[in-house]
């Protein structure tokens, strides 16, 4: 048995935003975002997928929406490129998907919860340890909630989950090891057949089902982001190389400038010292640049 890869775009919508993806849905955001607590009982998934009619790439990210029973809306989105203006994407999806609520004529007081959930394929908070981050509005100096937790942005960074199958403790972590090494497995893991909602994800995710329009849209997407990589390693190498040369370049023009600095004052003294029984230290300051001090300490010297 093989499985697809639940990292790319295609096959993210497929197993947790498809028709038959509920039950899925809810068990993968009660594990994430409520610590594997039966919190959601229902959803419903606004933008159900649909098997592409049109094979290419479209964009680095994708998005599943679904609205929960109490009419919080949650926006899952799983990013495997590390592109520029990312953070700020997902703060201005999170906001506008909190202002659209409301019709011309409506009260605030209408306005539901918006929780963004984003897990990367990259690590994205380097100064925090934890793979799972949670953000809420606080006061900057004391650290207080405000009053309302209307915007909540959680991210999960899977770089920085790296438990074996043996390691694994409650629902979120089943679900983190799903994603992050269902392409790897020939087999669902017996301690993860044991949850329905898993056993199902994993058959979503079989290579058998595709239709062949689909495993070549799949294969197109997974070498895109192949592609996309290599092109940000290399552009890092080159900016590496780049740096390293201007810097060679910008020390040895350092160097020879400093060079001739020191030349310029050898000289500048050693004509100072052959104008010292001609001159007075005024006349030879003029002509040669050197400080007062300097001519004086040329005479102390000279008379030594």
């Amino acid at each position: 048995m093989r499985f697809i890869n639940p990292k790319t775009d295609f096959a993210f919508k497929k197993i947790f935003g498809s028709g038959q993806s509920h039950r899925v849905l809810i068990s993968f955001l009660n594990g994430i975002l409520y610590e594997g607590n039966n919190t959601i009982q229902s959803l419903d998934i606004l933008n159900p997928y649909q098997a592409p009619k049109v094979r290419g790439m479209k964009d680095t990210y994708l998005d599943v929406k679904a609205q929960l029973a109490d009419g919080t809306s949650v926006i899952i989105e799983m990013q495997v490129l590390n592109v520029e203006g990312f953070e700020k994407r997902i703060l201005y999806n999170a906001a506008k998907a909190y202002s659209t609520q409301l019709r011309a004529g409506d009260t605030y007081e209408l306005l539901n919860p918006v929780i963004a959930l984003t897990i990367t394929d990259f690590v994205m908070f380097k100064e925090h340890a934890s793979y799972r981050s949670c953000f809420i509005l606080k006061e900057k100096d004391f650290l207080i909630d405000y009053p309302t937790h209307d915007l909540e942005l959680v991210f999960v960074e899977l770089p920085k989950f790296d438990r074996a199958i043996e390691q694994l403790s409650g629902l979120m972590e089943q679900w983190l090891f799903f994603l992050k090494n269902a392409r790897k497995l020939q087999a669902i893991p017996e301690e993860m057949a044991q949850v329905p909602e898993i056993r199902r994800a994993f058959e979503f995710a079989n290579q058998a089902d595709l239709s062949a329009d689909e495993l070549e849209d799949l294969e197109h997407r997974e070498m895109f982001i192949h592609d996309q990589r290599n092109a940000i390693k290399l552009a890092a190498r080159q900016g590496l190389e780049q740096g390293l040369e201007q810097g060679l370049e910008q020390g040895l023009e350092q160097g020879l400038e400093q060079g001739r600095q020191e030349g310029d004052r050898a000289a500048k003294l050693q004509i100072a010292g052959q104008l010292l029984p001609l001159l007075d230290d005024g006349a030879i300051a003029q002509a040669t640049g050197l400080s007062a001090v300097e001519i004086q300490q040329l005479r102390e010297f000279d008379g030594e």
